[in-house]
């Protein structure tokens, strides 16, 4: 008897980092915020492992086994044929709770020829933010150059570690709830202190950190053994200004609908993510490999065979394609988090 795949609701999954932040989470998941467990990154539904660690990133089921295990061994009915066929047996997909409890240092990430050649890695890291919560006075994000600059000008600020220079060059953009924010890979960029996001990824942790000092504890660790020089190749160092933005940034606070489609054009080459807002109603969900971040409220989760689980706020799920179609109902609200549509990559 062939026994199908239900949704599974997951612990925190907090891999040590090194700045501050996490009350945030804490408070959406209902913990103390003085828990020691809730550091400012909750790896959700995670098949990545932080660069160079063998499982400090992974997300372990409630059964013990790591979810990576589990995907590669029931490939297809974790992620359906169609995905397996153009991505293999990864999820294709990483979902992080991200609170900057600080400003988070200047990087950027590499794109995925770039990491071919230089990580040894099918896939390179181009992300998003979707902004579920602000606090402080002044919460913002820093996407991409102002200008165009030099390479060579970029460099300079990186050998010096002149701060002031690399995030004055950035945009400064003011962020509230409901706002997202698309980084294609290369582009540089910071998050503020006080937003807390649902990050989506690709299933890397390769972060090229041009501002190191008073976060990293060596320059080694910003370039990741590459060499700074050989690292700037993959930078966006061309000029964002206001009307470019437009095509990243996307403000979805006011946007009502049952289900919201949150992320800039183009994304969805790397990664789908949609608000689900239900008051005491049903909507059905396409069969897919998932990750479920409860925001708000409570309601039920049925599998078409089925399953039916009690989701409620702060309350994340991994759900396998093999669940079928699912309908969530009640009162609640909840970012969908997927890889790309296959015929998309």
């Amino acid at each position: 008897m062939t026994t199908h795949l239900e949704p599974i609701r997951l612990p925190a999954n907090q891999p040590p980092q090194f700045y501050r932040g996490g009350d945030a989470i804490a408070a959406l998941r209902g913990a103390s915020g003085t828990d020691s467990k809730f550091g400012p990154e909750d790896w959700v539904g995670s098949v990545t492992t932080m660069f160079g660690q063998e499982t400090n990133g992974l997300t372990k089921l409630p059964s013990g086994a790591w979810l990576r295990d589990a995907v590669r061994d029931n490939a297809e009915a974790w992620l359906g044929a169609a995905h397996v066929a153009k991505l293999g047996d990864s999820t294709g997909l990483l979902v992080k709770l991200l609170d900057a409890g600080q400003r988070l240092p200047v990087h950027f990430h590499p794109t995925d020829a770039f990491a071919k050649q230089h990580f040894d890695s099918h896939f390179g890291k181009t992300e998003a933010w979707i902004v579920i919560g602000t606090y402080g006075d002044d919460p913002r994000v820093y996407p991409g150059f102002k200008e165009t600059l030099s390479k060579a000008t970029v460099a300079e600020w990186t050998r010096e570690q002149d701060t002031p220079s690399m995030l004055g060059a950035l945009n400064s953009v003011p962020v509230q709830a409901g706002d997202t924010v698309y980084i294609p890979a290369g582009l540089p960029h910071a998050i503020g202190e006080g937003v807390f996001v649902v990050e989506l990824q690709q299933p890397t942790d390769f972060s090229l950190t041009l501002e190191w000092r008073d976060f990293l504890a060596s320059p080694e660790k910003g370039h990741l053994g590459i060499g700074f020089d050989t690292a700037i190749e993959t930078l966006d160092t061309s000029g964002w200004d206001a009307e470019r933005l437009t095509t990243i940034v996307k403000h979805t606070a006011d946007d009502k609908d049952p289900s919201v489609d949150l992320l800039a054009a183009g994304s969805d080459a790397f990664f789908r993510a949609d608000r689900v807002q239900l008051s005491g109603d049903a909507l059905a969900l396409d069969p897919s490999f998932a990750v479920l971040v409860v925001l708000d409220g409570a309601g039920t989760l049925r599998t078409e065979r089925g399953g039916e689980f009690v989701v409620a706020k702060g309350e994340t799920y991994v759900v396998p394609f093999d669940a079928g179609q699912v309908e969530l109902s009640g009162s609640v609200t909840a970012i969908r988090c997927r890889p790309p549509a296959p015929e998309k990559r």
